[in-house]
């Protein structure tokens, strides 16, 4: 149920409004004055506000300028029976969604409400989408580590040499790895990515150098792997520590003569393409207990890059959890909620197992168990 709350100082006029409003199937809070319904509007959620000018302790406007500040995506609807023509296009200017006289005209009255509502729906969409086609998230940190990966990704990306990248699960591998494509001479052509742990091994081959027709039983028709579909772009193997020892070969070749040949096939077929590959495993130690080609490491490590845990990189987890705040008010069409340094002081001190992952994960957790501001004692109970 849409809720709507009206601040007027008048008793008739609120009294008013709410019959009218319930009746069209609106749940409605009150408040009598600015300075009331400014709070009410700081600890709930509202779907639009009906707000009178002239009033006590604080006006219409001073309570939009309040509501403008903090960000907010709820639509102000300011009614005034003092209203003219300079009234209303200051308030509109301000930031509220309309102007309405005293005694509202009701058929008015609703279908502005309405459009407020669509308008926000609009809005709250529109964000969504945007952040799903952003190319590339922002990699979030002012800390030495983080810096030094910056620097490495604007020297290396422009070349096609090419990188292994070493962290934690969570820790951010795949988003440096699509930044040194985005900045790379390739960024037009495609980033296929290819997770070689949740691939099985008697698959892997074919996932990455496609299959002919008939080549094994389920082979009903002929395939194009990986590497083709990057062609002219990047291939980024994920946990190519969990790559089987056969797939690791036909990789080494690929790498050295350009050339894959599908499974089933004899054809060489020529494949231009950058190799970024990642991993949470050490892999020199990998090499030593036989399951790691040696060479193929070599080939892969031209250039390393080690992301650390967020463990080694805390003076980073407050703009981390202030992207995060951001992203979740804008994913659930909220306005986005604060945290006090208390609270943060504790995010920064727990161990973080899970990385960035976790921390984004625990952010969500606290801005949907908590209540306007997230406090020491939120993060205590829920973390």
């Amino acid at each position: 149920m849409p809720t709507i709350l009206i601040i007027d100082d008048e008793r008739a006029i609120r009294n008013v409004l709410k019959d009218i409003l319930s009746n069209e199937g609106f749940k409605v809070e009150e408040a009598a004055d600015g300075e009331e319904g400014l709070k009410k509007f700081q600890a709930g959620s509202f779907d639009v506000v009906l707000c009178d000018i002239k009033m006590p302790k604080l006006d219409g406007i001073e309570f939009l300028q309040k509501v403008m500040e903090a960000g907010t995506d709820t639509p102000v609807i300011m009614i005034s029976g003092h209203g003219n023509i300079e009234t209303a296009v200051d308030a509109v200017k301000k930031g509220a969604f309309d102007y309405i006289s005293k005694p509202p005209d009701l058929n008015r009255l609703l279908i502005t409400i309405r459009n407020a509502m669509d308008k926000t729906t609009l809005v709250q969409e529109t964000k969504v989408l945007k952040r799903k086609v952003s190319k590339v998230q922002e990699i979030i940190g002012e800390s030495e580590a983080i810096q030094r990966i910056k620097e490495t990704i604007d020297k290396v990306a422009p070349t096609d040499a090419r990188v292994l990248v070493t962290g934690g699960n969570g820790s951010g591998k795949e988003l440096v790895a699509r930044w040194l494509h985005e900045k790379s001479n390739r960024s037009t052509g495609p980033l296929v990515e290819v997770n070689c742990a949740a691939i099985p091994g008697e698959l892997i081959e074919s996932e990455l150098f496609g299959h002919e027709k008939g080549s094994f039983t389920s082979a009903i028709k002929q395939r194009i792997g990986k590497f083709e579909q990057a062609s002219g772009g990047t291939l980024f193997l994920d946990e190519i520590g969990d790559m089987s020892l056969s797939a690791q070969a036909k990789v080494l070749r690929a790498l050295q003569e350009g050339k894959i040949t599908r499974v089933g096939g004899d054809k060489e077929i020529s494949v231009d393409v950058r190799v970024v590959a990642a991993t949470n495993k050490d892999l020199l130690k990998e090499v030593e207990e036989k399951n790691f080609r040696l060479d193929l490491y070599h080939r892969l490590g031209v250039i390393l890059i080690h992301v650390p845990s967020l463990n080694e990189r805390r003076d980073d987890i407050p703009s981390l959890v202030d992207k995060f705040l951001d992203d979740i008010a804008a994913e659930y069409g909220q306005a986005k909620k604060g945290i006090d340094k208390k609270a943060l002081d504790i995010l920064k001190n727990h161990n973080w197992t899970g990385n960035i992952r976790e921390l984004r994960n625990v952010v969500e957790r606290l801005v949907i168990l908590s209540g306007k501001e997230i406090t020491a004692a939120d993060v205590s109970a829920n973390v």
